[in-house]
């Protein structure tokens, strides 16, 4: 028997406050706070509880918008001065303090009058502002506790004091509706649990999640850089980051060739003629940077790569017997992202993306997908992913007139892709209504060390650009047909990637991706003609190795390479001379005695092969 006592009641399959009027023949269900409906309404009640506290400790605040977001919620304020982080243990003790006295959380229906009226007399204009932006009716939701009045279609808690486990973490700048041109607002993001047990496991993952941070990483084992003086969002690849990028571009190029698919490479920049025929000036212009001129024409660096590969298809006439076409590039495209989204290499305004286009007949649609889904889930299980989330997206079906395409090929296309899904046995969560217009897509994301997911693998039909640029192939009766194309990234772009695998691994790769596979620490300089010797045979094995021939002692040699993650360190000293062999040392493991350098190198090499997430030499 549950001893928790319900928090909600779930009402023919909607959550509502306990004390709601219950119908016969309704099907009712208690909801419990440990329940998987209950954190997101913890998290939508704390953040008003945070903006309740905000109007109390701070006189003439206003308050815009508090959603509850994966992991936790936030609310944004326009406040006289500028939060900074030292506020927030002041802003969490009075959030306690609300919560101790238990106020009751009630709903109410008010007048759209009565709603601007209150919002208005009381300072509240963000309020009033979306009170006329959102509701359209007379009548408006707004959810009461104390003094606090906001405007939210609930559910919530009961009351105040079930919220007794939460932290506020950080305090950043926003820009209301995300207007830069807009008021400058204060976001406070923190998190809640039902119980204190829930809240330290969370805040135990999101100081490992510091501690993995690729952007600290990439400057701890000198991988990458962003020069913000010599342009925001754009990422510098240095030596050792570039070795481990040539070694999943040239992975990511063989895999292609096995699989049946030609490289293309296409320009960077290219005439407006061909972004309007593409519909990227008409929809996605804002994401694009301003065009430049050459020879009295407007020409725009690419957002993506599609337009220039269905220009090769254009270059010559096709026949059935010529399909499918499997094209892949790594492109790089640029993108205008508002400066306040950058972060690290996870969102950049310059990035490469793994792009594959499939242009094919419809007869061979399903065996394509089939083929596309296996590529993607064995690529994504090589660089050590094992768990993954599937997400289709499809149509509304209560709307029409809305997307390309016929009703036949959208039917064709969600058919082809569920069917692939099936048959592996892959579980997936269809999403009506989240196709883009052009198309029904799969989504996968991939589970990392810290148990998020992060969107990689997009395989998206497209039946707006094969229309809009009047793609034909001459079929097997003779007339000209529109070929049915996919795009398809599996990585999604190089440097998100990358900055994915730098926190999966905490910067400690797998020896086959690893920048530095081992490196050769001397005892003194007696032993740096051998210790080259050893550096040259590694490298002649194609390992990548490097010396440390510093004057420094080897425990601070040591001390380095741990550092640096490096997997194996190599210790030679005169015995190790005298004899021809080599000591090692893995990376947090510490000596592993002595051994013949061949075997050494065998075994290294065996490992890279088989792509092992074990350090183990035996």
């Amino acid at each position: 028997m549950n001893k928790e006592k319900a928090i909600l009641l779930k009402i023919n399959g909607e959550l509502k406050a306990i004390g709601t009027p219950v119908a016969p023949g309704d099907a009712v269900e208690e909801v419990y706070p440990h329940s998987p409906e209950a954190l997101e309404v913890y998290r939508h009640s704390a953040a008003h509880l945070l903006a309740q506290a905000m109007i109390e400790l701070f006189p003439g605040t206003q308050y815009g918008v508090g959603p509850a977001v994966e992991n936790g919620f936030y609310y944004d304020f326009l406040t006289e001065r500028p939060l900074v982080e030292a506020d927030l243990d002041g802003i969490g003790k009075k959030m306690a303090h609300l919560a101790k006295q238990n106020q009751p959380i009630r709903r109410e229906v008010w007048t759209k009058a009565q709603a601007r009226d209150y919002f208005l007399e009381h300072g509240q204009q963000l309020k009033a502002e979306l009170l006329e932006e959102k509701v359209a009716g007379d009548e408006v939701s707004v959810f009461r506790q104390g003094g606090f009045v906001d405007l939210c279609r609930g559910p919530h808690l009961p009351a105040t004091g079930l919220l007794k486990h939460f932290k506020l973490l950080s305090v950043a700048a926003a820009y209301w509706k995300g207007d830069e041109k807009s008021h400058s607002l204060q976001r406070v993001y923190g998190t809640v649990y039902p119980d204190a047990e829930g809240l330290a496991e969370h805040l135990r993952l999101l100081k490992e999640a510091r501690e993995r941070d690729h952007r600290l990483l990439g400057r701890q084992l000198d991988l990458f850089s962003l020069q913000e003086e010599a342009g925001p969002g754009l990422v510098y690849w240095h030596p050792r980051g570039a070795r481990m990028r040539h070694v999943i571009e040239t992975y990511w190029k063989q895999r292609h060739y096995e699989g049946g698919y030609e490289l293309l490479y296409t320009p960077h920049i290219g005439r407006e003629w061909l972004w309007q025929t593409s519909g990227h000036l008409n929809f996605y212009k804002d994401s694009m940077y301003a065009p430049m001129a050459i020879d009295e024409m407007n020409y725009y660096l690419k957002p993506m790569n599609c337009p220039f590969h269905i220009m090769v298809y254009k270059s010559s006439q096709r026949s059935y017997r010529d399909l499918p076409l499997r094209w892949a590039e790594l492109g790089t495209v640029y993108r205008y992202e508002r400066s306040g989204t950058l972060h690290g290499l996870l969102r950049v305004r310059g990035f490469t993306q793994d792009d594959a286009h499939i242009i094919c007949t419809p007869g061979q649609i399903d065996g394509e997908i089939l083929r596309t889904l296996d590529f993607s889930l064995d690529l994504l299980r090589a660089f050590g992913f094992r768990e993954f989330k599937i997400e289709l997206s499809v149509r509304d079906p209560q709307v029409s007139g809305k997307y390309a395409g016929s009703d036949a090929m959208w039917i064709e296309a969600e058919a082809s892709l569920v069917k692939a899904l099936t048959v592996r046995q892959l579980a997936y969560q269809r999403m009506e209504g989240e196709a883009v217009f052009y198309g029904p897509k799969i989504d996968i994301k991939i589970k990392d060390a810290l148990g998020r997911f992060w969107q990689c693998t997009t395989i998206q039909f497209d039946f707006n650009m094969s229309e809009r640029f009047a793609m034909k192939y001459i079929g097997a009766d003779g007339a000209a047909h529109q070929p049915y194309m996919v795009h398809r990234a599996l990585l999604g772009s190089l440097e998100r990637f990358f900055g994915v695998l730098i926190e999966h691994y905490r910067g400690f790769f797998p020896l086959w991706l690893a920048p530095v596979q081992a490196l050769i620490a001397p005892l003194n300089d007696d032993c740096l003609p051998y210790a080259r010797q050893v550096l040259e045979r590694l490298r002649a094995a194609g390992l990548r190795a490097e010396l440390d021939s510093r004057s420094e002692g080897v425990n601070r040699k040591i001390r380095d390479a741990e550092n640096q993650k490096v997997p194996y360190i190599i210790v030679l000293g005169p015995q190790e001379q005298q004899q021809g062999n080599i000591s090692f040392r893995i990376h947090q493991q510490g000596d592993q005695g002595r051994i013949a350098l061949d075997d050494f190198v065998q075994r290294l090499k065996i490992k890279i092969e088989e792509k092992s997430q074990n350090y183990e030499v035996s």
